[in-house]
């Protein structure tokens, strides 16, 4: 029992991770109906970004508190990756928003591989350790154990999709953003900018992405120029899963697939005997894309966008 629920607690931690870059892909796809592949790369950005902000301002303010410094690597990240987004949206993608899609997809293959390629030449190929930064001491909970990362990571994760419900329910930015969804030209008659919309759906999805790259980094204690692509792919997975270009169906994924993946890891080698250890966990991720694709392709929610194809 005490392994199950130490699974579940990991389970939830990595799917929250994955929900944050879920969403991501599913109001991009939502809007404008592209898949935005360079999406993982942008967690990486803003993981590698928030390390040097954590090595500058020590260096800077040795007693300068773990949190403060957080989140100020955090607010600084979100910024530097909004730019960076919405730069790819105007130049990469934006002239091509009218074009075939298999041309967009292609594009967006080719940014992740320039934004990886460029982060190895501005932070180096090496892993680097990423500090620890908040108190190690882990929680006892019904004998398992829960760090205090772990704890701000499902909290914030928390807080963090509370506060974009409320945006895309609530405001006129979220309602702009519903009908650019359904019907840009329609949109665009009763005033709304769709150009404004998809930039501003960009720099959300981008400031998710940073938040969730530097969740990322502290429960995982290390950064590198590749370290987006495999939770970038994860994400979209779990993006498919509950029904891309459905929010909810985002976070319902990203949950599920990380709880699915956690439990894989902690009960696979048993299964198999120990023929299979938890190092093909990730098998878990693409076992439930094909299933997925097979029975249900609309993903578990289902799709609210209408297919502009």
């Amino acid at each position: 029992m005490e392994v199950l629920l130490q699974q579940i607690i990991n389970g939830l931690v990595l799917g929250s991770m994955y929900a944050l870059v879920a969403l991501g892909y599913t109001m991009v796809y939502g809007i404008i109906g592209l898949i935005n592949f360079a999406h993982g790369d942008v967690l990486m950005v803003g993981a590698l970004t928030s390390w040097t902000i954590i090595t500058w301002a020590r260096e800077a303010s040795p007693d300068l508190p773990g949190w403060a410094l957080l989140a100020l690597a955090a607010l600084i990240s979100m910024v530097v990756c909004a730019v960076l987004n919405f730069s790819i949206e105007k130049l990469a993608y934006k002239p091509l928003r009218n074009s075939p899609r298999l041309a967009p997809l292609i594009t967006a293959i080719g940014m992740s591989i320039l934004l990886q390629t460029l982060a190895m030449i501005i932070w180096k190929p090496n892993p680097k350790s990423y500090p620890t930064l908040l108190p190690s001491e882990p929680f006892n909970l019904g004998g398992a154990v829960i760090s205090p990362t772990q704890v701000t990571i499902l909290a914030t994760t928390a807080i963090v999709l509370s506060l974009l419900m409320f945006i895309v329910n609530r405001t006129n930015l979220g309602r702009a953003m519903r009908a650019t969804a359904e019907n840009p030209r329609v949109a665009a008659l009763m005033g709304i900018k769709p150009d404004v919309v998809i930039s501003a759906t960009f720099v959300i999805g981008a400031m998710l992405a940073a938040i969730a790259g530097i969740m990322w980094a502290s429960n995982y204690g290390t950064v590198q120029h590749s370290m987006g692509f495999m939770p970038g792919l994860k994400a979209f997975v779990a993006a498919v899963f509950g029904g891309i270009g459905n929010l909810a169906g985002a976070v319902v994924g990203g949950v599920a697939l990380g709880l699915i993946e956690s439990l894989g890891a902690g009960y696979l080698g048993p299964l198999t005997g120990g023929f299979l250890g938890s190092q093909y966990s990730d098998i878990f991720a693409f076992i439930v894309l094909a299933i997925v694709l097979t029975l249900r392709p609309s993903g578990l929610l289902g799709e609210r966008v209408a297919d502009r194809a």
